[in-house]
């Protein structure tokens, strides 16, 4: 009755404050209300692995992606990542690609690995690419990232990539019923097969424009569910939030080997 208990766990000892056991990840939402694909950071059904959500509240698609002044995001995500340490998570993440902006802040103030975007995986795909290739990361909105959400997760300025906004000039409209404030649907609903279509359109034609284009970094939450399908009509390394919390896990919760020689 106890073949598939771990023999390794014997003797079991309270971590420092922590109030939960056998955790995962921790994944900071948005507070915001809108559904999300399985593939989609928001939805946990597809993952392998344990997920705790926190809500950072009051902070919302606005104010963490658009508005110019980011400083009132920073308490309620400092709060909402201690909550998630406290119930005993092995690493912390968030559910957007924006929050890259505080990276550093947020790795600092916890005890936890900190992997609060997908942005993060852009120097290790630059590192495994020729010199002459590019990486090309693919955001939301272009026009909402600023330099400091790249340098925060180690992206030196004017290196080897280059930057594509998907739903820049309303090439997305699936995305912008239910991310877009003005645009959001009541309820907020998307169509999959709609959204997959224009996605991919518009991720093709960021491949197509640049040829030495060797890796792309998906930096949004909502990709993910499309991201295989994207690699099947490009062919190359496609790193997203999918690929980012499975290293994620990986690193904190390294799984043993069976086999045999």
């Amino acid at each position: 009755m106890y073949a598939l208990h771990d023999h390794h766990i014997k003797r079991i000892s309270a971590r420092n404050q922590h109030k939960a056991y056998g955790m995962g990840l921790g994944i900071m939402l948005l507070d915001d209300v809108y559904p999300g694909f399985p593939g989609d950071v928001r939805n946990a059904s597809a993952y392998p692995f344990p997920i705790q959500y926190e809500v950072v509240e009051g902070v919302d698609i606005q104010r963490l992606v658009y508005a110019q002044d980011k400083s009132p995001c920073l308490e309620p995500i400092k709060r909402a990542a201690m909550e998630l340490e406290g119930m005993g998570c092995r690493a912390i993440a968030a559910e957007c690609g924006y929050f890259s902006f505080f990276q550093r802040e947020i790795a600092e103030h916890i005890n936890v690995p900190v992997f609060m975007s997908s942005l993060l995986q852009v120097p290790a795909a630059q590192q495994i690419i020729g010199s002459e290739d590019v990486v090309g990361i693919l955001v939301a909105n272009k026009s909402a990232v600023v330099d400091r959400h790249l340098e925060a997760v180690g992206i030196n300025l004017g290196s080897n990539y280059v930057l594509a906004g998907a739903m820049d000039g309303g090439r997305c409209p699936e995305f912008d019923h239910i991310w877009t404030e003005e645009l959001r649907t009541d309820p907020p609903t998307i169509d999959y097969v709609k959204a997959a279509k224009d996605f991919l359109e518009v991720a093709v034609e960021f491949y197509r424009s640049h040829p030495n284009m060797a890796a792309m970094v998906l930096e949004c939450t909502g990709f993910t569910p499309f991201a295989r399908s994207l690699q099947r009509a490009i062919d190359i390394p496609i790193f997203s939030w999918g690929t980012l919390l499975d290293y994620a896990f990986g690193v904190v919760v390294h799984h043993d080997y069976y086999g045999h020689v």
